[in-house]
């Protein structure tokens, strides 16, 4: 027996099973998606377009991924995730395919929004939330921590897989080679598949009562708006940080290599977040996060660049990289419960990804404008900033209904 109103899956599967699932379709994701900086260069230089014109098709992908991705969250939270996943999983490989044959803006644009259909059904949310329902509530921060993990192993090895690809085949057959290395998500759908369930009647909240709660709570609406700065800097980061080294006189190795070295720090970041969300208050932990990122900004901007300051920042950055995801997703679990789960952490990534589109657009926006990054660091640092304040405001205990509610004890 589980505690009231805790869903489970109607195929029951242990939890660390759901992990492992979970974490391997996000490795695929995110470690295919994170190297879409490095193609920035040879697709703009090959199609004659400047850099603006790639970046606002990353924005795009971040738009519409985080536009679809309540609505995926909500699907696999009322059908199961593995069904999401293998649709994700279609979506996303056409759209990967249609940006190796892109001859120009147009089809750029395009692949970008198709891209970000997939992204969004085999992502964070879409299986984030079957890993909240599989895991009992004291160990739930630890494991979102450790599936979220993945994304950081995906980005480690992707990386320098992919750079190896475009030296040695030009960019439009290495992503054919991305695009065939997305079907493993497919078949990993099968480990988090299962109806969810509920074996009491708490969790017979509908989905409108479900977000009606969600928007009248100021925590969530805070939760919402600080996620959005996390979105900004990562893809500003992702997408620019090669070209930014570029500028500066290094190879586009060392863009390889940072890109590189902030995965490899994320997976001890991503499962040390995690953790510590067991341990303290997870808008503690996020408050600190922001703030440490804000330092690590202007350490940039202060410090001469040289291949150690590059390594240095990059290992820096990568601990605190995807650290926000397991606290973000625990805190909305914590605050309502883990029944709609995907859905509203979906919603509070809607926000994140509006923050990537503006990054990613912005970024190349205004180097095209000053030939610069500059200004983006400072606007960076600001935004970081604000985060902090945000998080700190919000009370971190479940909302009336979770509170009140009786609890079984375990069978």
């Amino acid at each position: 027996m589980t505690e009231s109103g805790r869903p489970v899956l109607a195929r029951a599967r242990p939890f660390w099973l759901v992990i492992v699932g979970a974490g391997a379709i996000i490795s695929v994701n995110m470690g295919i998606r994170q190297t879409f900086g490095l193609f920035l260069g040879p697709i703009s230089l090959d199609l004659g377009l400047g850099r603006e014109s790639f970046a606002l098709s990353m924005g795009l992908l971040n738009l519409v991924w985080g536009l679809s991705a309540p609505f995926a969250g909500a699907i696999a939270d009322k059908y199961g995730a593995g069904r999401v996943v293998a649709v994700g999983a279609a979506i996303y490989i056409s759209g990967i395919y249609m940006m190796s044959t892109a001859s120009g803006q147009g089809e750029l644009l395009t692949a970008g929004v198709i891209i970000g259909l997939g992204v969004s059904g085999t992502g964070f949310t879409a299986v984030l939330g079957a890993v909240g329902r599989a895991a009992p509530e004291e160990k739930r921060s630890m494991a979102l921590g450790l599936a979220s993990m993945g994304g950081s192993i995906g980005q480690f090895l992707a990386l320098p897989y992919t750079h190896v690809l475009i030296d040695n085949f030009g960019w439009v057959s290495s992503l054919v080679v991305l695009a065939a290395t997305a079907t493993l998500m497919a078949p990993l759908g099968w480990l988090i598949s299962g109806k969810p369930q509920s074996e009491t009647g708490q969790s017979s909240q509908t989905l409108r009562q479900a977000i009606g709660e969600a928007i009248r709570h100021p925590g969530f609406l805070l939760l919402t708006a600080g996620f959005f700065v996390c979105g900004f800097h990562i893809v500003f980061i992702a997408v620019h940080l090669p070209s930014f080294l570029s500028d500066k006189g290094f190879g586009p190795e060392m863009g390889t290599a940072a890109l590189t070295m902030i995965g490899f720090t994320n997976i001890l970041g991503t499962y040390t977040c995690g953790r510590l969300g067991e341990r303290m208050e997870k808008r503690t932990v996020l408050s600190m996060l922001y703030f440490a990122r804000a330092l690590v900004f202007v350490a940039l901007l202060l410090m001469p660049l040289n291949t150690t300051t590059v390594l240095m920042f990059a290992a820096a950055i990568g601990f605190l990289w995807l650290g926000t995801v397991p606290l973000t997703s625990g805190l909305v679990a914590t605050l309502f419960g883990p029944r709609w789960m995907s859905m509203l952490f979906g919603i509070v990534f809607l926000s994140h990804q509006l923050g990537s589109f503006l990054g990613a657009w912005l970024g190349g926006y205004l180097y095209d404008i000053f030939r610069s990054y500059d200004a983006m660091w400072w606007i960076s640092i600001g935004l970081a900033l604000v985060a902090m304040l945000l998080h700190l405001q919000i009370r971190e205990r479940p909302v009336p209904r979770l509170a009140s509610a009786p609890v079984r004890s375990q069978a």
